[in-house]
């Protein structure tokens, strides 16, 4: 579709939420797959942008189909085509980390390093919403008002998600998710003596280590008093690296609507889930070639800002939890001698 990549960069940006270049690359890329190719009425690039149009507005078919002059039939098979493209994408996009490498906002900044120097990422769970069927609407709506899947995901420091997994109940508890995911046959992997960050709303073991309860933890509680012992400077640096995830969801949702809307999705469960993965799959391609820094201070500005309420896991004390205190009462002693 040569008239969109003759638009500029502002005006592409707008309307499938990346630059031209980006655009290009990515539709190069899809093609690669063997899954996406031009026929005699559409090109791959048409074929994208119906797909994308429809991320970034959470547009209904027969919006797109007004749009690109096309009927609800092809809008819709062009949809899943693009959809199963990215999908295979996958492996490509979508990394765990090995624990080989030190991440660099660790290893170049004194507040973190050698502290976390072990710390492989961070992880939360966050609440999309969905359309589910009456019978299944109590299993699914949590905290919200509204029905809800809850999806967790672990990322690095430069933004990049490692491990997602969508389609769990917005009434699951974060702990109970994770839990699910160290078991699953995609499950997510923690190498030997390496850890997560993660907040008060999962257990406490080695290989994710939480904030220390009943102590100030949010940047925004640090603004007008410094930290005034080891747990307060523990959960200070804690927060500052954990906040990562939040950021991670905060531009996947501003940059495709179809995630953070208030309305109901216009999709089957089993479709949205899809489409959180395919919307991941975008954002590490995005965060590695257009990142949108504007974006970013946005959500930047967000992040530090809020106070979550989380509703912290009970304390289970067995022996991975005893292990799991020994390790993060030691970072915390240590940051605190060198404070």
């Amino acid at each position: 579709m040569e008239r969109l990549t003759q638009q500029s960069d502002r005006d592409c940006r707008e309307q499938l939420r990346m630059g031209v270049n980006a655009f290009a690359r990515l539709c190069q890329l899809l093609r690669e797959t063997g899954r996406l190719y031009d026929n005699r009425r559409s090109s791959v690039e048409e074929q994208v942008a119906k797909f994308l149009q429809i991320l970034s507005h959470n547009w209904k078919n027969r919006a797109v189909k007004f749009y690109f002059m096309r009927s609800g039939e092809i809008v819709s098979r062009h949809f899943h085509k693009v959809l199963e493209a990215l999908l295979s994408l996958e492996d490509q996009f979508i990394k765990q980390p090995n624990g080989f490498e030190v991440p660099l906002e660790i290893q170049t900044n004194h507040r973190f390093w050698p502290y976390f120097k072990n710390c492989i990422g961070a992880i939360d769970g966050s609440h999309f919403r969905v359309k589910v069927a009456k019978v299944d609407t109590r299993r699914y709506r949590g905290r919200k008002e509204f029905s809800t899947q809850n999806v967790l995901a672990a990322c690095t420091f430069d933004l990049k998600f490692t491990y997602v997994l969508a389609g769990w109940e917005g009434s699951a508890s974060d702990s109970r998710v994770l839990n699910n995911a160290l078991i699953r046959q995609d499950k997510i992997f923690v190498p030997q003596g390496k850890y997560y960050l993660v907040d008060g709303g999962f257990m406490l073991r080695p290989g994710f280590l939480t904030p220390f309860r009943s102590t100030r933890y949010h940047l925004k509680e640090y603004s007008t008093r410094q930290p005034e012992s080891p747990r307060e400077v523990y959960n200070h640096r804690h927060s500052s690296l954990r906040n990562a995830i939040e950021r991670a969801f905060g531009v996947l949702k501003k940059r495709f609507p179809i995630l953070g809307s208030g309305t109901e999705p216009h999709y089957p469960i089993e479709t949205q889930k899809d489409i959180i993965y395919a919307c991941t799959i975008l954002h590490n391609f995005l965060m590695g070639v257009d990142p949108d820094e504007g974006l970013l201070e946005q959500v930047d500005q967000e992040v530090l800002n809020q106070m979550i309420d989380v509703e912290e896991a009970p304390v289970n004390d067995n022996e991975e939890y005893r292990r799991g205190e020994i390790l993060r009462q030691k970072i915390a002693d240590d940051m605190w001698r060198d404070y």
